[in-house]
């Protein structure tokens, strides 16, 4: 089960380092660094099941499970962080 509760991580401090990790990397390359940073953790978290929740709930959905594979599948659409350079 996904753990949602609040914990003890100092999560001002934990944001402050994830921004200052991105400080001068190029768009192109603050995406290769999240996409490294998701595939990471989830090889920590190591639960695929866990992982498919916890994607749901980051893209504001509830726990419901996504719709099968192929079903009204759209392009990937990049998020640009707020401090990349244009």
């Amino acid at each position: 089960m996904l753990n949602t509760q609040v914990t003890p991580l100092n999560y001002d401090d934990m944001y402050e380092a994830l921004i200052e990790a991105h400080q001068g990397l190029s768009t192109e390359q603050s995406h290769v660094m999240n996409a490294r940073l998701v595939l990471l953790l989830a090889n920590h978290i190591g639960d695929l099941d866990l992982l498919k929740q916890a994607f749901r709930l980051a893209r504001g959905q509830d726990a419901a499970p996504l719709q099968p594979p192929g079903a009204d599948r759209q392009a990937i659409t990049p998020v640009a962080p707020t401090h990349a350079a244009a």
